[in-house]
């Protein structure tokens, strides 16, 4: 099985970017199967219906993940109850709308999907390493290939999951920094893993934001609302080779593409 994962999706750019590569890039690596996340695809910060929507008419995005700007969009609220393709983190506690992860049918199988948030330097959430036992122990029965998107700040944090569900789930994928590491690997018990997959935005700006209202809050110490950059945008993703029997990943090839 080959998936093909998509890196955080911000603003207009960022859709723009994915609404013209993602089914070119489908084709090219022939992927079975394809993740975005796009917990930024709405105005920089959270998802609305109408921008859900819009991805999954334009695109062959399969399913749509979100992180710590869930919540951002009120509206998003509703929606995530009965639109089981956007999964939000699954270590929020009880009763927040939506589900943290799904069982999908591929051309090439069952994929299961489970979204994890970190705690280090972000907002206080269950213990991700307590819910992905839980979650893993209602996916097992369905499959054996399991894609974590690890949407953390802490690069300890994303290494230290991914050394925790080696072996038991084909890949972890950190997501929510916005730049793309060069970490890749297969870990020895058959995980692939990336410390973060980067973004889907605009090139000329700081992870997607316009330089200058970042930069004020730099300079200065004082607080400045953060506007998303515009002009030219670039993707940023990786593609996984899943063995389909045992769920094990083969290989991990990082992908950057500029909107031509």
């Amino acid at each position: 099985m080959r998936v093909l994962f998509i890196g955080d999706i911000v603003g207009h750019s960022g859709r723009d970017a994915a609404c013209r590569l993602v089914d070119p890039l489908r084709n090219e690596f022939d992927a079975d199967f394809v993740i975005a996340n796009a917990e930024n695809a709405a105005g920089g910060m959270g998802l609305t219906p109408a921008v859900a929507d819009e991805l999954f008419r334009r695109t062959s995005i399969d399913v749509m993940t979100l992180g710590n700007h869930a919540w951002t969009k009120r509206e998003i609220y509703p929606y995530l109850q009965g639109q089981h393709r956007v999964l939000r983190p699954a270590n929020y506690p009880p009763g927040a709308p939506g589900m943290g992860s799904g069982v999908f049918e591929t051309s090439a199988g069952v994929i299961g999907v489970l979204v994890l948030m970190g705690r280090v330097y972000m907002e206080t959430t269950d213990d991700p390493f307590r819910c992905a036992d839980a979650e893993l122990d209602a996916l097992r029965g369905a499959t054996n290939t399991v894609v974590v998107d690890m949407h953390a700040e802490a690069t300890s944090e994303k290494q230290a999951m991914g050394l925790y569900l080696a072996g038991r789930v084909s890949a972890v994928l950190g997501t929510h920094t916005h730049v793309q590491t060069a970490d890749e690997r297969i870990l020895p018990e058959g995980t692939a893993y990336i410390t973060d997959v980067g973004m889907t935005g605009p090139v000329n700006s700081i992870i997607g934001m316009k330089v200058e209202t970042v930069m004020r809050r730099f300079l200065t110490g004082l607080p400045s609302k953060f506007e998303v950059a515009e002009g030219p945008a670039q993707l940023s993703a990786v593609l996984l080779d899943i063995e389909e029997a045992t769920g094990k990943a083969r290989n991990i090839l990082r992908v950057q593409r500029a909107v031509g």
